[in-house]
This record gives C-alpha cells, sequence and structure tokens, in this order.
C-alpha cells in the first residue's frame, strides 16, 4: 500500500458520521462476555456472534470499520463467504489487534506494559495478505498512587511507536491506543493531568520513529472521573476537558481521533462523543471505536435465542451504529 493509499484508508476509517466497531477481544475475553449471558464460549458460538455483527443490513451505513481477532480475520460466514469479503461487501474496512496483552512492567509495581513486538513484522505481512487494511496496539495506563511512572509511559508509547512504523512498512493503517484507565477514584483534573503527558509522549515517539501521522489513527480515552471518584464529571465537562486535552497535544495533521468507551455506559459514551462534535469545528474528525458499548445490548439478546432472535439482536446492533454515527456529526438526541 503506498502513502497516498495509506492516507485514503485513515480518512475512509473516520468518514463522516462513520466509526470503528471493536471484536476483537481474545478468546478470554469473549469467554467472560458469554459466561455473562450463559453461552458456551466454542469456536462455533464465536464465529456465529461474529456473523451476527458483521452481516448485519445497513452496518456500512453507520460503521467504516472492524477490528477482529486473530481467529476472527480468519473465519467465514455460514455460507462459506470469508469475513473479509463480507466486510467489503458491505462497505467495512478489516481491521486486526495484533499486540499480545499486558504484562506486569518489571521493576514498576503495579504498571503494564503490552508485549507483542516480537515476529510482528512477520505476522503483520500475513494480516495483510489475508485483507487487514488496518491493525491496532493497546497500551494501557493506570492511575493510582504515585504512578503512572514516566518510565511506564515512556516504555508503552516507544512500543506503540515501534508497532506502528511495522504496520506502515507493510501497508497497514496503525490505530494506536494509549488507554488511560477509568479504574481509581482520582478526579477529572488527574486524568487530564496523565492523558496529556501520555499523548505528548506517544506523538513525541511517533515522531522518533519517523511515523508518518497522516497514515495514522488514535485512539484516545475520554478524560473523565475516575469510577470511583465520588464527584463524576458531567457530560459537558468530559467533553471540554477532553478537547483541551487533545488540542494541547494531537498534531492537527493526524486524520482523525476515535474514541474507546472504556466500561462507560453505552448512553454515556454516546453523549460525551456528541457534546464534543457539538463543540467544533475541531482539528480532526471526532469518532467512536466502541466494544462494549457497541455490543452489549445485542449480545443479551441473541443470547437469549440465537436462531430466533439473529434478526432483533442485528437491528440492535445497527441502531447503536446509527446513534454513535450521529454523534460523530453533533446530532444525537436522547430522543433520537
Amino acid at each position: 500500500m503506498s502513502i497516498d493509499q495509506l492516507e485514503a484508508t485513515a480518512r475512509a476509517m473516520v468518514a463522516p458520521g462513520k466509526g470503528i466497531i471493536a471484536i476483537d477481544e481474545s478468546n478470554t475475553t469473549i469467554k467472560k462476555r458469554f459466561d455473562s449471558v450463559g453461552i458456551e464460549c466454542s469456536e462455533e458460538n464465536r464465529r456465529a456472534y461474529r456473523e451476527m455483527l458483521l452481516s448485519a443490513p445497513g452496518i456500512g451505513e453507520h460503521i467504516s470499520g472492524a477490528i477482529l481477532y486473530d481467529e476472527t480475520l480468519r473465519q467465514s460466514a455460514k455460507d462459506g463467504t470469508s469475513f473479509v469479503k463480507l466486510m467489503e461487501k458491505n462497505g467495512v474496512i478489516p481491521g486486526i489487534k495484533v499486540d499480545k496483552g499486558t504484562a506486569p512492567l518489571a521493576g514498576f509495581p503495579g504498571e503494564l506494559v503490552t508485549e507483542g513486538l516480537d515476529g510482528l513484522r512477520a505476522r503483520l505481512q500475513e494480516y495483510a495478505k489475508i485483507g487487514a487494511r488496518f491493525a491496532k496496539w493497546r497500551a494501557v495506563i493506570t492511575i493510582g498512587e504515585d504512578i503512572p511512572s514516566g518510565t511506564c509511559i515512556e516504555a508503552n508509547c516507544h512500543a506503540l511507536a515501534r508497532y506502528a512504523a511495522l504496520c506502515q512498512e507493510s501497508g497497514i493503517v496503525p490505530m494506536v491506543e494509549p488507554e488511560v484507565l477509568m479504574d481509581g477514584d482520582h478526579d477529572i483534573e488527574v486524568c487530564y493531568d496523565v492523558t496529556e503527558a501520555t499523548l505528548r509522549s506517544l506523538f513525541g515517539a511517533l515522531y522518533e520513529q519517523n511515523v508518518m501521522l497522516e497514515g495514522t489513527i488514535l485512539k484516545a480515552s475520554m478524560v473523565i472521573s475516575g469510577k470511583d471518584c465520588p464527584e463524576q464529571a458531567g457530560v459537558e465537562e468530559v467533553a471540554e476537558y477532553t478537547l483541551r486535552c487533545l488540542k494541547s497535544a494531537v498534531p492537527a495533521s493526524l486524520p482523525g481521533i476515535v474514541f474507546l468507551s472504556g466500561g462507560q455506559s453505552d448512553e454515556a459514551a454516546t453523549a460525551h462523543l456528541n457534546a464534543m462534535n457539538q463543540m467544533g469545528p475541531n482539528p480532526w474528525p471526532l469518532s467512536f471505536s466502541y466494544g462494549r458499548a457497541m455490543q452489549s445490548a445485542a449480545l443479551k439478546l441473541w443470547s437469549k435465542d440465537m436462531a430466533g432472535n439473529f434478526a432483533a439482536a442485528q437491528k440492535t446492533v445497527a441502531q447503536r451504529a446509527k446513534d454513535n454515527g450521529l454523534a460523530a456529526l453533533g446530532k444525537w438526541s436522547k430522543a433520537a
């Protein structure tokens, strides 16, 4: 993929009124989701669930791309059509999660670093052949007593930049995700400081590794109160703090920013995105890359009767896509 193609793919990922659905849960994570609704986590059930999401009628109207897990990228629909072909037919760009998850950062208790750089070049080349056009790597930054350390932020941002450079070498758009976790009792001010420091470190590292920002997408966490903080910031405050933080740390040459929901409720994730877009115009398109906030309602419905509720669950996920698509334009309202 040429530089122009990388740029075109990145722009298509944040096309007006469209966002990304994240269905890249590892088998361990999807098992937890399935357990919570009483479904066996078999390969066939995982395949059927992902087919339900990817084949929802009209999904491409508000979904530009989907992040898949290794197993899902290789699977096919019941009629034998590969998921990659099915997605392309529906106008959805195939993406792939490539990190290997987090591990404790040696010497820094309570902090994590994401692994997966070993062998990544070969994996990316294979994924590109299968049809993946973008990838995702998630770093995790925890707020707590005396953490995060500068070392933790730097180690994670260096890994994100190495990953991004390898992606672009293979013709794949890197989605860089430095998630500042909501866990903790910190207030929104602390979240702001940590998020700003993380983003500044990230863009410094991307510059050092010669990553072309025009062919890169940022998956950001919102600046939000810790979930155990007694004082929860309201929708407008979250939108204002998040925008101020992004404008302070993210270069305008980036094609777009998508937000993770990070444990927010479905409605809160949509409301925050909508408020930010109503405060625009902003230097970049602001859209969504939600996992749980896109899927949870559909999963509950589907789990009650996989065959009988198939179409109804698809309608639910299509409605969530529409709500978030409207929020990406600043045109969502609770009553809509």
